[in-house]
């Protein structure tokens, strides 16, 4: 009975070092985040801007955003918290999702934009040609396991 018991605690505190790893990870191999002169230089070119929120439907304590995601031209500007995780890409969708089944549902038809390594700022250059009128949500979605992270309507900023 203890052997099983031994073997039970044992794998229990593999299964548990395993899983935070797999958390902690990503924030110790984070590069350095783009300077705030360098996001705040980019601010007067905003077009497009939308808020993320930890309160999306399929957020949860260790999936989530918050913060402000604004395009200028040719590039995404983040500033704000995401949950650190592996492997995030920025997607821009037609459609607004905030939910693992609406965002499988529509990736064919969504751009990914480009990975996100960094959880507090981030400054991704845009693909060529980039339409964003053509697109109504910014999504952070986690490949590695499919999990859904945060969304963020769009709206274009006065002029």
């Amino acid at each position: 009975m203890k052997r099983v018991i031994l073997l039970f605690t044992h794998l229990g505190a593999l299964f548990f070092g395993f899983m935070l790893g797999i958390y902690v990870l990503p924030i110790l191999t984070q590069p350095e985040s783009p300077s705030e002169e360098m996001v705040r230089s980019q601010s007067n070119a905003i077009v497009y801007q939308g808020e993320f929120d930890k309160n999306r439907q399929d957020s949860d304590f260790l999936h989530w955003g918050e913060g402000t995601i604004s395009f200028s031209a040719d590039s995404a500007i983040f500033v704000g918290e995401l949950a650190p995780g592996p492997d995030y890409k920025l997607y821009l969708s037609p459609t607004y999702v905030e939910t693992e089944a609406d965002f499988m549902a529509a990736k064919a038809s969504m751009l990914q934009v480009g990975d996100v390594k960094t959880f507090d700022r981030f400054l991704i250059p845009l693909p060529e040609q980039t339409d964003l009128s053509q697109y109504q949500a910014a999504i952070i979605w986690c490949e590695s396991f499919g999990e859904f992270i945060t969304s963020a309507k769009l709206a274009g900023m006065p002029k």
